[in-house]
């Protein structure tokens, strides 16, 4: 792999943040999008007049303090040019439209001689529409590319981390998981040339540490709510907590591990999203309270006019919805989200069903007994709490 080369599919706020520090590192950046207008626009101005430029410019106290992205930055609209010439290929664009991406970038990189190495920092899950199952970008790109696997790999890059922050340059941790050797290749070629600014830790648990950027999305939607609410200054941290029990679990289910959740990319990105105005999906939360006027379609659309970007949160949280609903899986938290930011009512039921998902767990105990962890090694499908019938009556 090229390692002095790096493309970035998607100028968004993140892959414009993105463009913003690789260029600084000296590396050659090709941003893709597929509107020759708008890369022409950025190849002119060295801004992007869509995304993120607004936010720095809030950030510095005027447009012309906003830095201008990198002499060695190149917006194209020509996806085959960027296959064909890089072998790092950062994937910054929403779960939803990761498959039709896919279905392009296949042909290209199957004729390739060098292998592509698909980098993503995708924060969602993907819900089939027939069976209903969850699956990470990572899962998804493997299952879309297998009879090419020999092409390509895979690296997932973790929280906790802001795009503002990434494109000023400020100190940024972040989680690279994959194929440890080629994990390790992307660390150190890309991500750590200039530590003072971004730097990175090696995680061996990819799904586990997508699992978590996703998740934690949904938490931080319930966080902006909680935020409207005269609830007082406790209930956060029992948020925190319950969601974590919830994450964990779930991860484990989709094939990962319970140590992802305790990394920085479990509860270190999970901290700074609930915390934070940066995040996208703690200020939907937030506004979808302001703007509810009972129809839940109507202000999410009054929302999504309102944030630069796409809050991950809203999706995830209906294709959680599916799967636990297949699986009869008990999760207050998540089945409080769906019912909030899916169902219609009033904003005293928002607050009935917070404080429900919050002081009315089922689950008694705050720790894990031994015949419980035995069973959660052996079939974690049967552990997990039922949420109706029988089953649902154990306390385990």
């Amino acid at each position: 792999m090229d390692p002095a080369k790096v493309a970035i599919i998607g100028p968004g706020r993140l892959g414009t943040s993105f463009a913003y520090k690789f260029g600084r590192d000296g590396q050659d950046v090709t941003l893709y999008y597929h509107s020759a207008e708008l890369c022409d626009k950025i190849n002119e101005s060295r801004l992007n007049p869509t995304h993120l430029t607004a936010d720095l410019a809030n950030k510095l106290g005027e447009i012309d303090k906003v830095p201008r992205l990198p002499e060695n930055v190149t917006a194209t609209n020509d996806l085959e040019r960027v296959a064909e010439e890089n072998d790092l290929i950062v994937l910054s664009i929403t779960m939803n439209k990761l498959p039709e991406l896919l279905d392009y970038l296949k042909p290209l990189i199957a004729r390739k001689k060098n292998t592509t190495c698909l980098i993503s920092p995708i924060k969602g899950l993907a819900s089939d529409e027939k069976t209903r199952e969850l699956i990470t970008p990572s899962q998804m790109i493997n299952n879309h590319f297998f009879d090419i696997r020999h092409r390509f790999t895979t690296v997932c890059i973790g929280g906790p981390f802001f795009d503002v922050d990434i494109a000023m340059g400020k100190p940024v941790c972040v989680t690279v998981a994959g194929e440890k050797n080629i994990a390790k290749h992307v660390k150190s070629t890309l991500l750590t040339l200039n530590k003072k600014e971004l730097t990175s830790y090696y995680n061996f648990d990819i799904v586990g540490v997508e699992a978590c950027g996703a998740l934690k999305n949904i938490v931080a939607n319930l966080k902006g709510i909680t935020e409207c609410l005269n609830l007082g200054d406790s209930i956060p941290g029992t948020l925190f907590a319950r969601a974590g029990v919830e994450i964990r679990s779930l991860s484990k289910l989709l094939g990962g591990s319970f140590q992802a959740f305790y990394s920085q990319a479990g509860v270190g990105d999970m901290y700074v999203t609930l915390s934070s105005d940066a995040s996208k999906n703690f200020r939907y939360g937030k506004l979808f309270y302001d703007l509810f006027n009972g129809n839940p379609i109507e202000t999410n659309l009054q929302v999504l006019r309102k944030i630069d970007g796409t809050p991950e949160g809203p999706n995830t949280i209906k294709n959680v919805h599916r799967y636990l609903e297949k699986k009869n899986m008990y999760s207050p938290l998540f089945h409080c989200a769906y019912k909030i930011f899916n169902e219609g009512g009033s904003k005293e039921e928002i607050l009935e069903r917070i404080i429900q998902a919050t002081q009315f767990d089922k689950r008694e105990k705050e720790y894990i007994g031994t015949f419980s962890r035995l069973l959660y090694r052996l079939i974690p499908n049967l552990w997990y709490r039922r949420h109706k019938g029988y089953l649902s009556r154990f306390n385990i």
